[in-house]
């Protein structure tokens, strides 16, 4: 009886302890790529807690995975997506709730600095993901598609897609702020 009551305190505490450090190795990164996909400085850190707590709450399967870190960054996709989408609903309310009232703006207002986190929030989530992934945190394509859940030859497309459309972008509103300036 003493060494089933022993056992059964150690293993938790042995999780515990791994759940510790794999926190400790992990959450900067979680929070940053939370940051990156949702343009959402304030609201990363909350995404990367949310998503370690969904991990320590699994924490038997996950301590088990081939790839944990791959899986954590997964759950913090999975909920940039879902925060998006919350956000993107919230906004066209406000949006319909304020239309009759606004006025309209012909031009927007093109800022002096061109952000690329700006240019990353017009990428749908995917592209985005990928992009984020495989240039901002140096992920490999087959890293890159375990976290994501999709394969390789998506994680392939959608990067090189996403990179074309960025490319596009910056392009267009470096060319149009060189414009501005001459006339």
């Amino acid at each position: 009886m003493n060494g089933f009551v022993d056992g059964a305190v150690a293993a938790p505490v042995d999780a515990a302890t791994e759940f510790r450090a794999f926190f400790e190795a992990h959450y900067a990164e979680l929070a940053r790529l939370a940051r990156l996909l949702t343009g959402d400085t304030e609201g990363a850190d909350d995404l990367a807690a949310d998503a370690l707590v969904a991990l320590w709450h699994r924490w038997d399967r996950v301590r088990t995975a081939d790839h944990p870190a791959a899986y954590a960054r997964g759950v913090v996709a999975n909920l940039a997506r879902s925060h998006i989408r919350s956000a993107i609903r919230e906004r066209r309310r406000i949006a319909l709730f304020w239309a009759q009232c606004s006025e309209h703006a012909d031009a927007p207002d093109v800022p002096a600095v061109v952000d690329v986190q700006q240019a990353l929030r017009t990428l749908p989530f995917r592209k985005r993901a990928c992009v984020v992934l495989r240039h901002a945190f140096d992920l490999s394509e087959r890293e890159t598609a375990l976290a994501l859940g999709i394969s390789v030859g998506t994680v392939k497309s959608q990067t090189s897609k996403g990179m074309a459309q960025l490319e596009r972008l910056l392009g267009a509103r470096a060319a149009g702020e060189l414009v501005g300036r001459r006339t």
